[in-house]
């Protein structure tokens, strides 16, 4: 569509075409809403976060939208394994025990992207790209009406709302220019420098985890690197460390050419994950057309202090960003886009008041950032061996919705205090590290030979490392980490079902009706 075509006025304004936006304008237009998106850039454009996770699925069924991904021809993701320092074996996340149907893929994102915003105008967005919102204005607090210029031929304009969605990624146009609610992680300002090789090994080939994502602590505990096959032939290669600890390693290396500089650090901290150099073989580093063969991009976690307000949702990047260790992206900006959808549905048909159906979004999103954080910071004490948690990165709101289960058992106490203190934050992330514990599935078979059955049982109580110490021998390390495993993913695979998890998991005394012609928001 041209620029002359943009509306006046709107029922729904969403800006940006990313995951975020796409989604959450499909949703809307699927429920027969008037739904106008504005995006900034010509797609396919470049973008980093090239790794799902299986809860993708799910997002996309409900929108009709799996087999569009699902035969695109991406690399299929059955699992991922985790080396941390002090593990002589990696750990394995298994996507696909099951069967195929529920593992994730891995996607040149360029690509994924623009299926997304097809996908939302064959769902009947009126979709716009290099249409740049530059400016909101407000009727008080509640943004009423958005200016814009067009890309190509300069064009400008205006267009009125109802509802606003913004998805503008990192620009973040409310939290950023107008609320000024950005806070960034203190303990995690990290930076990310990554390439594409071509002629890569696989992971595990002729086994069922055959080209599964590799992800590896650094040996001087100084940061990770992943390692990410994709369906062009290349894989996707980062390193990901403290962006001060980057900088003096940056200087060690003798060159006036920052780009020469940048391309001999990569290398360089590459050596420091054995496994990745072997996985690596004989591969090349894939120059990009004359462009720098070595990305980089500060990859500092930030959130907000809330995530929407009167007739507006925020979600995605414009909101929250988590360090990319657990391949939360896009999970975190469907969840976020599913959430304003309904929200906004439910205060457009008025089951529930606009304040309550924006209260809602605001738990929902900080919740879902919240349980990554955690598990990502827990993740980072592991690697870095020592304590990363500063108790200003944390919620506590969001820490009690987040982890409600956890607090009684950690506390050892039914009866706790709604002050969340550094003791509790790091018997949590303590708790949570132990998803990448070092099993295998011949570990799984010998422990469930030897313990008690119902020890193993996913829906059982959740034991601490103390209770599983008193159950299991002390000698008997395996068992250890297949217990401590399985106990620290009862709480959080509560992240992977999207359906289940909004249904089932109440905000203010509401929960989520994802029906397709009633989304919305009901009494628990």
């Amino acid at each position: 569509m041209s620029s002359s075509s943009i509306p006046t006025n709107t029922q729904i304004l969403v800006i940006g075409g990313g995951p975020a936006g796409s989604y959450a304008a499909a949703v809307l237009a699927r429920e027969g809403f008037s739904v106008v998106l504005l995006e900034a850039s010509k797609f396919p454009r470049y973008h980093i976060g090239e790794s799902l996770l299986p809860s993708i699925r799910a997002f996309l069924q409900f929108i009709d939208a799996e087999e569009t991904v699902g035969s695109h021809g991406f690399t299929p993701k059955p699992g991922a394994a985790v080396k941390l320092n002090q593990y002589k074996r990696e750990g394995y996340t298994d996507f696909v025990a099951l069967g195929p149907e529920t593992g994730a893929w891995n996607v040149v994102r360029s690509e994924f992207d623009e299926l997304l915003l097809q996908h939302a105008a064959k769902c009947g967005v009126d979709v716009f790209q290099e249409t740049k919102v530059n400016d909101l204005q407000f009727s008080g607090d509640r943004p009423v009406s958005a200016s814009w210029t067009h890309a190509n031929d300069g064009t400008q304009g205006t267009i009125s709302f109802d509802y606003l969605v913004d998805a503008s990624g990192r620009n973040g146009i409310m939290s950023v220019k107008y609320l000024k609610t950005r806070c960034f992680s203190q303990s995690l300002k990290n930076v990310a420098h990554w390439g594409y090789w071509e002629g890569t090994n696989k992971y595990m080939p002729g086994t069922t985890r055959e080209n599964a994502v590799w992800i590896e602590a650094l040996n001087d505990e100084s940061g990770w690197v992943w390692f990410i096959p994709l369906h062009d032939g290349s894989t996707s290669v980062g390193v990901v460390m403290d962006k001060d600890l980057a900088a003096q390693k940056k200087k060690l290396h003798d060159s006036d050419d920052h780009l020469e500089k940048v391309h001999k650090f990569y290398l360089e901290e590459l050596k420091r994950a054995p496994g990745v150099m072997k996985l690596l073989g004989d591969a090349r580093l894939r120059n990009n057309d004359g462009t720098a063969s070595v990305k980089s991009t500060s990859d500092f976690s930030y959130a907000a202090t809330s995530y929407a307000g009167d007739h507006y949702r925020i979600a995605g990047d414009a909101g929250a960003f988590i360090d990319p260790f657990f391949s939360s992206g896009v999970h975190l900006a469907l969840t976020g886009a599913l959430s304003a959808a309904l929200t906004i549905s439910a205060s457009i048909r008025g089951t529930v008041s606009e304040e309550k159906a924006a209260r809602w979004h605001d738990s929902k999103v900080g919740t879902a950032y919240t349980r990554f954080l955690i598990v990502v910071l827990g993740t980072y004490k592991q690697m870095r061996n020592q304590s990363v948690a500063i108790m200003s990165d944390i919620d506590e709101d969001n820490f009690d919705r987040a982890f409600d289960l956890l607090r009684p058992v950690l506390t050892g106490s039914a009866d706790v205090s709604k002050t969340l203190t550094q003791d509790e934050l790091e018997k949590t992330m303590d708790f949570c590290k132990h998803l990448f514990a070092p099993t295998d599935p011949d570990m799984y078979r010998s422990v469930g030979a030897r313990i008690d059955p119902s020890l193993m049982c996913p829906s059982g109580p959740i034991l601490t490392e103390r209770e599983i110490g008193k159950l299991v021998e002390q000698t008997d390390e395996e068992a250890k980490h297949v217990l401590a495993e399985i106990n620290a993913r009862k709480p959080i695979h509560r992240m992977y079902n999207p359906r289940e998890n909004f249904v089932s998991e109440a905000h203010y005394g509401l929960n989520a009706v994802l029906e397709r012609g009633q989304l919305g928001l009901i009494a628990a």
